[in-house]
Formats: C-alpha cells, sequence, structure tokens
C-alpha cells in the first residue's frame, strides 16, 4: 500500500511516543521507508537504540552533528521524504512550528522542509484545550499541515479528555490517505450526524438528545481510509472532522434535501439521530402564555431519510447503514428497524440513561445484518468508528 514511500518519522517527547515504535513496524509492513528522528525530550520515553533497531536506520538526533552537517544533512533530510510525520507532536513542537522556531534538529528539519506534514498531537487535555495551543494549532492548519487526532480518552496523568495521540492503525491510514491509497481511496461515502431541530416557533425546537460524537468519529475514520466524505449534521455539539465536505443543516426536510443533493455515493452511513416528527405549521412568531390555556401543536410526520434511500428504485448505494438507538429490546427492536427500513446494516445501541453511552465517549454496539447480530464489546467511540470503518471497506471491495 505504501510500497516504495519515504517517510521521516519526528518523534517528540512525551509518553506517547512508544506508539511511534509500533507506527514504524507497521509503516514497514506497508512497504514504506522509515527515517527516525528523536528529539532529546523523546529520548526519556524511548530509547535510541530501539528505534534505530526497529526502523534498521540510524536514528538522528543533533542538528550539530560533524558528519551530516557537513553535508548539509538536516537539509537533505528535510527534503528528501515524501512525508514528515510528527508523532508525537508536543505542544512544544506546535507552538516551535507556528512561530517559526528552529533550535534543535525536529524543529530545523520541520522549518526547512518543502515536504507535506502530518501532525499526530499528544498532550495533557489542559495543554491541548490551552487558547495557546488552539492558535498555534489553527495556524498549523492554515499553512497546509495535515493533523490526525488527538482522540479523547483516559491519559497517563489520569485525567480524560482529548488530548491522546491517534492509534498506529489511525496514522496508517492517515498516511496512506495522503498518498491516495487508503481501502477506500476513490470511493465517496455519505455520513448523516447530529440531531435535528424541528422549529415550534422562532425561539423553540423539538429535537433529539444527539451530540453528534459518533458521526463525526466515523466521517473522521472514512476520512482516514481515503474516502471522499459527505458530511451532512445538524446543529451537533461535537464540531465536524477537517477534510470533509461539511453540510450544515437543521431539520429533518433540510437534512432530506442535503442528502439527494449528495448522490451517488458508494456507501451511505444514516448515524443522524433524525427526529420522527415536526410541528405542521409553526408560528413565525414566538407564542406567548394566555388565559386560554396551552397552545395546540398539531405535528406531521417528517420524511424517513434511512428508508428513502435504502429502497431508491435506481443509484441506490451499494451499502446502506443505519443507526438505532434504543432504550429497551436492543437486538430484537433494531432487527425490525433493518427489515422495515430495507438498509444492509443496522448499527444498533442501547441508549437508557443508565449505559452513559448518549453523550458520553463510549459506546456498545450490535451490528446487524443479514448475517445477524453480532455484539462488540464497549469501546470509545472513535474505536467503534475506525472498526466499522474496515468493515464498511470489506464490503465495498469489489463492488463497482
Amino acid at each position: 500500500m505504501l510500497a516504495g514511500k519515504q517517510i521521516l518519522l519526528i518523534i517528540g517527547g512525551g509518553i506517547a511516543a512508544y506508539k511511534s515504535l509500533e507506527l514504524i513496524r507497521r509503516l514497514q509492513d506497508q512497504g514504506a521507508a522509515v527515517t527516525p528522528v528523536l528529539t532529546k525530550a523523546g529520548e526519556e520515553f524511548v530509547t535510541p537504540l530501539s528505534v534505530s533497531a526497529l526502523a534498521g536506520v540510524a536514528v538522528h538526533r543533533d542538528l550539530f552533528d560533524l558528519t551530516t552537517e557537513a553535508e548539509m544533512g538536516h537539509i537533505q533530510l528535510s527534503r528528501s521524504a515524501d512525508l514528515v510525520v510528527v508523532a508525537p507532536a508536543t505542544a512544544d513542537l506546535l507552538a516551535k512550528m507556528a512561530h517559526g522556531l528552529a533550535n534543535d534538529l525536529a524543529s530545523t528539519l520541520l522549518l526547512a522542509t518543502d515536504t507535506p506534514v502530518l501532525l499526530a498531537p499528544a498532550m495533557n487535555v489542559r495543554m491541548w484545550e490551552h487558547p495557546a495551543t488552539q492558535r498555534n494549532t489553527e495556524t498549523l492548519r492554515q499553512d497546509g499541515v495535515a493533523f490526525v487526532g488527538p482522540n479523547a480518552g483516559g491519559m497517563a496523568c489520569g485525567e480524560f479528555g482529548p488530548g491522546r495521540m491517534a492509534e498506529p492503525d489511525e496514522m496508517v491510514a492517515s498516511i496512506s490517505a495522503h498518498f491516495g491509497s487508503g481501502a477506500l481511496a476513490r470511493r465517496r461515502i455519505l455520513v448523516t450526524s447530529g440531531p435535528t431541530h424541528e422549529p415550534i416557533d422562532p425561539v423553540r425546537y423539538i429535537a433529539n438528545r444527539s451530540s453528534g460524537a459518533q458521526g463525526a468519529a466515523l466521517a473522521r475514520a472514512l476520512r482516514d481510509q481515503g474516502a471522499e466524505v459527505v458530511f451532512i449534521t445538524g446543529p451537533a455539539e461535537v464540531a465536524p472532522p477537517e477534510g470533509v465536505d461539511v453540510v450544515p443543516v437543521q431539520s429533518a426536510l433540510e437534512m432530506e434535501a442535503a442528502v439527494q443533493a449528495a448522490l451517488p455515493v458508494d456507501a451511505g452511513v444514516f448515524a443522524a439521530a433524525v427526529a420522527d416528527w415536526r410541528v405542521a405549521s409553526a408560528s413565525d412568531r414566538k407564542l406567548k402564555k394566555s388565559k386560554d390555556g396551552l397552545p395546540v401543536l398539531e405535528f406531521a410526520e417528517n420524511p424517513d431519510i434511512l428508508k428513502g434511500v435504502s429502497q431508491m428504485s435506481s443509484g441506490r448505494p451499494s451499502l446502506v447503514v443505519g443507526f438505532a438507538a434504543e432504550t429497551n429490546d436492543v437486538v430484537e427492536n433494531a432487527t425490525a428497524k433493518r427489515l422495515r427500513k430495507g438498509c444492509d446494516w443496522i448499527v444498533a445501541n442501547d441508549v437508557s440513561p443508565a449505559t452513559g453511552i448518549m453523550g458520553g465517549a463510549e459506546n456498545a454496539v450490535v451490528l446487524i445484518s443479514d448475517q445477524g447480530a453480532e455484539e462488540w464489546p464497549r469501546m470509545e467511540k472513535a474505536e467503534v468508528a475506525r472498526q466499522l470503518a474496515t468493515r464498511i471497506a470489506a464490503a465495498l471491495d469489489g463492488a463497482p
């Protein structure tokens, strides 16, 4: 998949540096050659010997190495690779890149390179969320630097939140996508996500409880496998991922129109929590309390977007995946839903309050297809997304 590609891997200083060792192995398994650069801080977490042994070449550590610098080694290193990967990309490295500092080998390489750069941030959640880090990240994105992660989850410091470095498989998928060689390269996939808001009047609406976290994770995972992703999202709490075609909507009617406009696609993944009903005649003025009693709201049924796409007579996607959020009889209800809608798969989960799944960072799903019900263990939503993206790639393999 990555045969003949030259990867310059810069290993920053952080506990996540141990993942860089596995990343080297995974890249080599894909046919890539890895040239490692280890920062002084990185040496506190992984040894030059282990990095060099896995890469099969000498590890570069010092800007003032007389042997290599006699031949302008840092310039040669910075421009000989097909891609520069920084993993972990610490807050310090992000700051140096954003401000053009070059006081060690890693930062000098990053300033001198004209090669595309992919960063895998890793740091404490407070460091990641700090305004300075967010400013630096935005600057780098505007400069054309690509990112993979960070993910949310538990950290070595005991805190929980965004800041964990992406997993090696996720990084390999992003690297493959960069070269247009991911498992979903040249595939166009539609993902719906988030809730819909159905207006009652200009200030009130009806909605489902959905953060959009699982849908955003799916769009990110599909993108990382090389797909062109059309991401149609309601007003979600979670921001959409970078590198996808984002189509924001509010209501079910708007989402249906956006879905129709996005077709044709190779696969459709319908993770949005679409409201089943809307107010038939929403008021154009705020409804006021009245001595005559409560206002009477008449409801109309919203379009069934999943069913409509699943039962298209022509131009139907090769794979249609629906989601079922249930509070009881999960498998039975979701199985019936799949047959009723006509989709290929249903991803079902139990969202009753005791599970903590609705709005949480984890999910426990059952994948229902014509092969039956396959229960997956509880895991982070990002991992659910990665596994589902892999299944989608396998299902589309060989499809026209």
